[in-house]
């Protein structure tokens, strides 16, 4: 990369910005959590992402280049499943299910979606709920990765999720803090 080429080292929320954008990034879910990365625009224009810290950029944010310009922030369809339950407590508890494995999940209408994923498609199917196959962009709720909260030391990230449930902590009370919230439902 050049000198020449433009930094973007500000992130503008969607709708705190108007007007014409020099270019456009598509990009998937993965790629909207970086901190430091050179980007092409779907016009072409080549710059760097150069922000103090990773932030979850949502597709209708802007990128502020150094040069005054700005880029417009779109999310990629990605294969995903749509959860649908019976009624609203029915999705409120596959939620919790999701919740507890540390899977973003995007809440739409009357659904939930996450990444394909066939274990957890078996296991949300296991509840009782109806699963839809589709291609959309992915924009899950922020909670611990949310834009300007970053946790240091925790990114997006997935587990195995073949079989075990790592939070079934027993009847020991025990107690751990890494920076966001865990329910546990300890029984006596």
């Amino acid at each position: 990369m050049s000198a020449s080429q433009p930094r973007a080292t500000k992130v503008i929320p969607a709708g705190h910005w108007t007007g014409v954008t020099a270019d456009s990034v598509v990009l998937d879910f993965d790629d909207r959590h970086r901190r430091r990365m050179v980007m092409t625009g779907t016009r072409g224009l080549a710059f760097l992402l150069d922000l103090e810290e990773a932030i979850a950029l949502r597709g209708g944010d802007a990128l502020s280049l150094d040069d005054g310009r700005v880029v417009e922030v779109v999310s990629a369809p990605e294969p995903l499943i749509e959860i649908r339950g019976t009624d609203p407590s029915h999705l409120v508890r596959i939620a919790w299910h999701l919740g507890n494995r540390h899977l973003p999940t995007q809440i739409v209408g009357k659904g939930l979606r996450i990444r394909r994923d066939h274990v957890i498609e078996e296991m949300v199917r296991g509840l009782g709920a109806r699963v839809i196959e589709i291609e959309a962009p992915f924009d899950p709720e922020g909670g611990a990765y949310a834009a300007g909260h970053a946790v240091a030391g925790h990114a997006p990230h997935g587990h195995d999720h073949h079989g075990h449930d790592h939070h079934d902590h027993g009847d020991h009370g025990h107690h751990h803090d890494h920076g966001h919230a865990h329910a546990h439902d300890h029984k006596t």
